[in-house]
């Protein structure tokens, strides 16, 4: 079996999986590129990305353009005399020039099931939307965003109960074993690359603090579906009077209830809040795991056990709430 010269491009936790896996793989792994060490934790000390960690575990070269437009960064890439450039969850645009300089061009590995959801948040804007299904799509890049011609996919189910963290992990592995099979047919003159449809093409905008404020007016279903996409980042929340209350998991039911207004805790069960919501009287928010102010998340079971005040039936939540939660 032939092995390729690949130059790794990738930064965050899911880059790392396909960079672990190209390491223990026969392919040749030349040098990688990264991100610049960004500020972290209460210090802001200079902190490199998880792909960083990696390659500097396996004593590869890493690099750090800040960008890979100028020619300095071009011709230091093309002196890597690399077959391919994998990328994985980069951060940087790569010019055309770049596409071209590898002899077998660039790949890149899409949590999702191309054409839907290209962009920034695939595999949570899949929850989000209720989708049955999930995967990765190994792409050979193009000039586009997430257009080029399709070489291989993987499939994953989305349950009812799978979050945003979950299905990273999934198809951070999926891809990573994926990618190894792709690299193969392409070193070995199999692989055949398939155009993607013009029909069905969606966009994954870039998650964003400011829409995890849940709106209780919304249907219950597509609230659940928001929380689990959320989890773990951003996290979904409402207001519980003047503080915020995180939620974790939470699922949609139809049971008949007598609130007037959506944001209403119901009477909880034994395992969550029960939460009143959407505009037909019968739908309602079942939040099994949240996050009271100053606390863990913890299951709303055991939050229930130490009997917080504003927990209570008959209490609001949500900004469209009157007055604070007694």
């Amino acid at each position: 079996m032939s092995s390729l010269r690949v130059v790794f491009a990738g930064t965050p936790d899911f880059a790392a999986a396909s960079l672990r896996a190209l390491l223990h793989s026969h392919h040749e792994v030349v040098a990688v590129y990264t991100q610049p060490d960004r500020p972290a934790g209460r210090g802001r000390k200079l902190t490199p990305g998880p792909v960083k960690t990696l390659a500097l575990e396996h004593s590869l070269d890493v690099y750090q353009p800040t960008t890979l437009k100028d020619a300095g960064a071009q011709a230091t890439l093309a002196a890597l005399n690399a077959d391919v450039l994998v990328v994985v969850a980069y951060g940087l645009l790569l010019p055309r020039a770049v596409l071209e300089i590898p002899r077998l061009g660039c790949v890149n590995v899409h949590a999702s099931l191309l054409p839907r959801w290209r962009g920034a948040a695939p595999l949570q804007r899949a929850i989000e939307a209720r989708d049955a299904e999930s995967g990765v799509a190994i792409m050979q890049m193009d000039a586009g965003l997430d257009t080029g011609a399709v070489l291989s996919e993987a499939r994953a189910p989305i349950t009812a109960t799978t979050t945003g963290g979950e299905l990273h992990d999934t198809l951070a592995a999926l891809g990573a074993s994926t990618l190894i099979d792709t690299l193969d047919a392409l070193a070995d003159g199999r692989a055949h690359a398939t155009p993607q449809p013009d029909s069905g093409v969606t966009y994954a905008a870039k998650l964003s603090k400011a829409e995890a404020e849940l709106d209780f007016t919304r249907p219950a279903a597509e609230l659940a579906a928001t929380v689990r996409a959320f989890n773990p980042w951003p996290v979904a929340w409402c207001t519980l009077g003047d503080a915020r209350l995180r939620l974790f998991m939470a699922s949609a039911e139809e049971s008949q209830h007598t609130a007037q207004l959506p944001g209403t805790l119901l009477e909880p069960d034994s395992e969550g809040l029960r939460i009143a919501c959407g505009q037909r009287g019968d739908e309602v928010l079942h939040v099994t795991r949240a996050q009271l102010p100053g606390g863990k998340a913890l299951p709303v079971r055991e939050l229930l056990n130490a009997r917080p005040p504003r927990l209570i039936a008959g209490n609001r939540l949500g900004s469209s709430s009157e007055g604070t939660p007694q």
